[in-house]
């Protein structure tokens, strides 16, 4: 075990006594491999009589993207969210400076698969899956549901903002881009009629945010970018082609039509949308990952973040230009 997690191992020993009865020691402590921004850790609080799964999500140096909501405050949503349809984990602890383990909180570990390839793929999820476009559009019209008011503060996105935000990142960066400029006019000029009340979006539902077991989804991951907006981008988002992870003739997550989405979305109380609205979040979307991997090169090359995932990630500007420009011809 590294330095690293030896002390993480002893710092859990000595809290999770205090908020578990019973607890007597922390086993089987790892790191997962997902999570680009955050570390996610994996343990079981052990005991006479205790086996509870954890999940520690952290940021131990404070290593976020500055368009991430603060860990305690994405605790406070998974709370908020408790028995709204949207299946989310249940928080234990959010961490203290006393407890001397970095900035993130400790949440209930579900049983399940988030790797994409293998659960579009896999034998043990073939019964379920022409069942998950139907559970992710209940899933996202329930979040869409809830009621802004019962929820921590978070920052508010309407379109115009978010293309604010873009545009002040592009300059930034300092390098010109003909691709970024011709996106942004046809953004500018195929901009609809923003919702008449923000509602909250998730900000990355896709395949791979998603706990899926053979019954469906259990769990909704990764709420970092949760905000007030429009909830047509989420289904967007969904739609993209790098969520599709190779079934690019079944836009809503590599898994079914967007049609089948929308309906789904609708019967379960989502607002009907138009097929341009979603277009226009979906051209959104993709200049959105299209910055995203541009971003995380300056990342990578400054070393505030060399990992092999950075670069990787980085590599990927090329692939998102092209499924932007088949947006916006029609060809997506």
């Amino acid at each position: 075990m590294s330095s690293r997690a030896d002390a993480l191992q002893a710092g859990l020993q000595s809290l999770l006594p205090t908020l578990l009865p019973g607890c007597t020691r922390v086993e089987g402590l790892r790191r997962l491999s997902a999570g680009a921004t955050l570390e996610t850790w994996s343990f079981d609080a052990r005991g006479e009589g205790l086996d509870h799964p954890l999940i520690l999500r952290r940021s131990p140096g404070g290593l976020r993207s500055s368009e991430s909501v603060p860990l305690s405050t994405e605790a406070d949503l998974l709370r908020a969210l408790a028995g709204s349809g949207a299946p989310v984990p249940e928080v234990v602890h959010t961490l203290q400076a006393e407890d001397g383990l970095g900035d993130g909180f400790l949440m209930t570990r579900i049983a399940g698969e988030t790797i994409p390839r293998k659960i579009l793929r896999d034998e043990a999820f073939a019964a379920i899956r022409p069942h998950l476009v139907g559970q992710f559009g209940a899933i996202l019209a329930a979040i869409h549901r809830v009621d802004p008011a019962s929820l921590p503060a978070l920052p508010a996105k309407p379109h115009d903002a978010v293309l604010d935000r873009l545009r002040q990142r592009q300059q930034a960066m300092g390098r010109p881009s003909p691709f970024f400029e011709y996106a942004m006019r046809w953004l500018e000029a195929h901009a609809p009629e923003p919702p008449a009340r923000l509602r909250l979006v998730h900000g990355d539902f896709r395949n791979g945010n998603l706990i899926i077991g053979p019954d469906g989804v259990r769990a909704v991951l990764d709420w970092e970018v949760a905000h007030l907006g429009d909830p047509a981008a989420d289904l967007a988002w969904l739609c993209l082609p790098p969520w599709r992870f190779g079934q690019l003739d079944r836009p809503a997550g590599g898994l079914g039509s967007r049609e089948a989405l929308l309906q789904a979305y609708v019967a379960a109380g989502g607002e009907p949308l138009e097929p341009e609205r979603l277009r226009f979040w979906e051209a959104l979307g993709s200049l959105r990952w299209w910055m995203g991997c541009a971003g995380m090169f300056e990342w990578f090359d400054s070393g505030r973040d060399a990992s092999v995932e950075r670069a990787m990630i980085a590599r990927r500007v090329s692939e998102s230009e092209l499924d932007l420009l088949r947006l916006i011809a029609g060809r997506n």
